[in-house]
């Protein structure tokens, strides 16, 4: 029979205690709050009518102590400055993190590329006839070549007869005109 074992929490031999089987903790009163926590941590995970009943008792104090918070803050200034200044610093990462964003359009709801009806809704138009709009969507990984490669392309279709469809238009989603 082994009689030393190795503290599960601070890794320091201990000679186990004799009346309790598979100790896995020494006596120091760290090791053994570390072993009640991870019992009632596996406990919570495990256990839904412990789990409610943490719950219930947590509601209960919370209701009897409904001013607790207040009182806290009165008496520890400190911690709410630091408070202050790590919600500042939270507030100013999340508003990079907003920044940052890769594709602003993700909330928007994704237009289908194909052919579209516009017909217009009312007694009072003229007009009833339904306008056609075809929907091309436009990888972001698109290249626009720059203008100075289509002075090439300029001497060559002059050079075939060949006339140019129309500019290519670019439109800022971000800044509408």
């Amino acid at each position: 029979m082994k009689t030393n074992y190795r503290c599960a929490h601070c890794r320091q031999v201990f000679i186990p205690n004799p009346r309790v089987k598979n100790q896995e903790y020494c006596d120091r009163q760290i090791c053994q709050n570390a072993r009640k926590a991870k019992w009632q941590r596996q406990k919570m995970a495990l256990d839904s009518d412990y789990r409610l009943n943490q719950k219930d008792a947590q509601h209960q104090w919370q209701e009897k102590n409904a001013d607790y918070w207040d009182k806290y803050r009165q008496s520890h200034p400190g911690y709410c400055e630091r408070n202050r200044q790590l919600q500042k610093l939270r507030d100013a990462k999340r508003r990079a993190q907003r920044l940052a964003k890769m594709d602003a359009l993700n909330r928007f709801k994704p237009v289908n590329p194909g052919t579209y009806y516009l017909i217009p809704l009312g007694p009072d138009l003229a007009k009833m006839d339904a306008l056609t709009q075809r929907i091309t969507i436009i990888a972001s990984s698109y290249k626009s070549y720059d203008p100075s490669c289509k002075k090439g392309l300029v001497r060559q279709t002059q050079r075939f007869g060949i006339k140019p469809d129309k500019k290519e238009v670019h439109y800022d989603h971000q800044n509408p005109p």
